[in-house]
């Protein structure tokens, strides 16, 4: 039995459950967006689009959702333009490293990447 209060239980269980949830749609959320501003809100003209959609409605994220970022997108007025920026480096033992990122802020991308191939042994690439 679930001890003091079976709503307890149900209630962690939800909120987890939730989060995850949330969590994936913002993530498809910012693909769909980029995809948008790189080829246009029509999925049919916009293959990459289309895939994208796909991949969210794998993840079930609502028709309602896709609908509201595609137009969101399209309409430039959205405060967040993200950006997809790669980074190159080396890990540890000098292994060659590649790393996609897409973000809103390429000046605090670049100090965590920094900071990441530090902490772990590497070091990044030069620009160019």
């Amino acid at each position: 039995m679930s001890g003091h209060s079976k709503w307890s239980t149900i209630k962690r269980k939800k909120e987890k459950t939730d989060n995850q949830r949330a969590k994936i749609f913002t993530k498809m959320g910012r693909e769909i967006a980029v995809a948008v501003r790189e080829g246009g809100a029509d999925p049919g003209s916009n293959s990459k689009l289309k895939d994208v959609i796909a991949k969210a409605k794998a993840n079930n994220v609502p028709n309602e959702n896709i609908e509201r970022i595609i137009k969101k997108a399209a309409g430039e007025g959205g405060s967040n333009n993200y950006e997809e920026i790669i980074y190159e480096g080396y890990g540890p033992s000098g292994i060659a490293v590649i790393v996609e990122t897409l973000t809103d802020n390429r000046n605090r991308t670049a100090g965590e990447m920094r900071h990441y191939f530090d902490k772990f042994g590497g070091n990044m690439g030069q620009t160019g």
